[in-house]
């Protein structure tokens, strides 16, 4: 055996890089039959995969522009980033965005801004803003609410993401007095850290789910006497990016804690149907709506992507003649978010969120029932400007998830899908979450919201506003197409929002439904 030892201790390093190298043509030319380019070119097959597998790390940081990639570009990640650390956000020189372009947003600044008096809310508390509306207000549910934050974490599930950037999330929206939606999959531990919440469930009915995978009141009711944190419910009947899919959560993925957490067995797939078993029809899904109302006491909404229209002017009509519905609507944009689903769902299945949005809108306006709703979009608005687009076209808040995600580090790899995201946010690999510190990614988080209201108010004031629920479609301007430049969102969209009952920040401020009511007076 020493004689064997010293003859391959002899041998030189490159004799064994040379060994290794004819061991893998072997492979490549004699046993393996999957790669074609391998088999013709061994070896240096190997080089062309290697490169493609790289290929978007390599177009992200050298090859694209800074207004180039999607679904995010470099700027406006930048923007994100910068925002979430507190460090100057600014450009100069000028903007580098091409401002004739296709859908580029323009908004109106008054001669005279909003000058903001000595004794206001944001002459102490420059972040705060808060929801213009009381959800559950006009249906007289027992517990109304209106969110502290125009700015929310949108529906992103813990399974989905990491416990860390969960945890971090809602420790961070608790810091900037926001609410942070649950997802589908269940209430975890790690989305009570302190923060207000958004119960959301689908038709996996995870955390609210019997043995048979129906619905059940007896649990709904449990969860919410068991957690105040929880502030309204929102039933979700499609999302942008698989709207009409269900999913499959491979058993493999199915810890005790998810388990535990979702209401189904260790080890065993689950599957999510593409619809609810709840409700069949418009009426069923009211009468599912005032139920949970009645039974819990909290506001409830429904969250969709949009296509077809006919069952929300079903809805609509029906609202109208029952005096009942749900207490919130969330659009979301076809756009695709933070679900992973087949391309030829996230590119082609739903509307995006200006279609959408001003499609649906426009149906509950023209039969009076716009004032009774609180409209939450969804759909890449967390950037201020965006945001005054959508306030002028009719919401109420905005939700933002991948926004959300990448305050708190994700670096738009694009491998959430994978279980192998690099900076630990949508990941259970628990080495790839410690690169996650809670306390400061939730600083972040929460530097990232209050920056966007601060900005968002400011571009409110330079309109000649005092909140945002006060721009007008008229305040906004769009470039439509090479004949018809550029108009204002009525003329674009063919409807004129409504006004939206506002008296001052104050009356918001003083508000006994506001969230988050025991710090949200404090100074940041």
């Amino acid at each position: 055996m020493e004689i064997v030892l010293d003859f391959l201790g002899s041998i030189s390093w490159w004799v064994w890089v040379l060994v290794f190298l004819a061991l893998v043509a072997i492979r490549d030319i004699f046993f393996q039959k999957s790669h074609t380019i391998s088999h013709n070119f061994p070896i240096v097959g190997h080089l062309r995969y290697w490169l493609e597998s790289i290929g978007p790390e390599m177009r992200q940081y050298f090859v694209a522009n800074n207004r180039e990639e999607l679904p995010f570009n470099r700027i406006e990640r930048g923007w994100i980033y910068a925002s979430a650390k507190k460090e100057n956000n600014y450009e100069g020189f000028g903007t580098d965005r091409d401002i004739y372009a296709h859908q580029h947003i323009f908004v109106k600044n008054a001669m005279i801004g909003y000058q903001v008096p000595e004794n206001h809310p944001n002459k102490q508390n420059p972040y705060f803003l808060p929801c213009a509306k009381v959800i559950g207000a006009y249906n007289k549910r027992k517990k109304p609410y209106r969110p502290a934050s125009v700015i929310n974490v949108s529906a992103m599930s813990f399974g989905s993401l990491s416990a860390a950037a969960v945890k971090s999330m809602n420790k961070g929206v608790e810091k900037s007095h926001a609410y942070h939606n649950t997802g589908e999959g269940g209430l975890s531990p790690y989305h009570k850290q302190g923060g207000d919440v958004i119960f959301h469930f689908g038709t996996g009915y995870f955390g609210v789910r019997s043995r048979e995978g129906n619905f059940s009141m007896e649990k709904m009711k449990i969860l919410v006497d068991e957690n105040p944190c929880i502030k309204a419910i929102e039933i979700k009947l499609s999302q942008g990016a698989k709207p009409g899919k269900g999913g499959v959560l491979p058993g493999a993925k199915i810890s005790p804690e998810i388990a535990k957490i979702r209401g189904v067995e260790v080890g065993k797939d689950v599957l999510s149907p593409a619809t609810h078993k709840a409700f069949n029809s418009i009426p069923e899904l009211l009468h599912l709506i005032e139920d949970i109302a009645n039974q819990t006491g909290l506001p409830v909404g429904i969250k969709a992507a949009i296509g077809k229209l006919t069952q929300w002017e079903e809805l609509a009509d029906l609202m109208k003649k029952s005096g009942k519905g749900p207490d919130f609507i969330t659009i979301d944009g076809g756009e695709g978010g933070t679900g992973a689903a087949p391309p030829s769902f996230a590119d082609h299945v739903s509307l995006p969120w200006v279609y959408g949005f001003s499609s649906v809108y426009k149906i509950f306006k023209e039969r009076a029932l716009a004032e009774r709703i609180v409209f939450i979009g969804s759909g890449k608005l967390g950037f201020p400007a965006k945001a005054a687009m959508a306030f002028a076209m009719g919401v109420d808040c905005i939700n933002v998830a991948r926004e959300a995600m990448m305050s708190i580090g994700c670096i738009q790899a694009q491998v959430c899908h994978t279980n192998r995201c690099p900076a630990g946010v949508a990941t259970q690999s628990k080495w790839l979450q410690k690169g996650i510190s809670v306390p400061l990614k939730s600083d972040r988080l929460a530097q990232y919201f209050k920056t966007f209201r601060k900005e968002f108010l400011e571009i409110t004031h330079a309109a000649g506003y005092e909140h945002p629920c006060q721009f007008s479609m008229n305040d906004i301007q769009v470039n439509v197409d090479d004949d018809y430049l550029s108009s204002d969102l009525e003329s674009v969209y063919g409807y004129c929002k409504n006004e939206v009952p506002f008296s001052s920040m104050q009356e918001l401020y003083d508000c006994v439904y506001l969230g988050s009511k025991t710090t949200s007076k404090k100074t940041p």
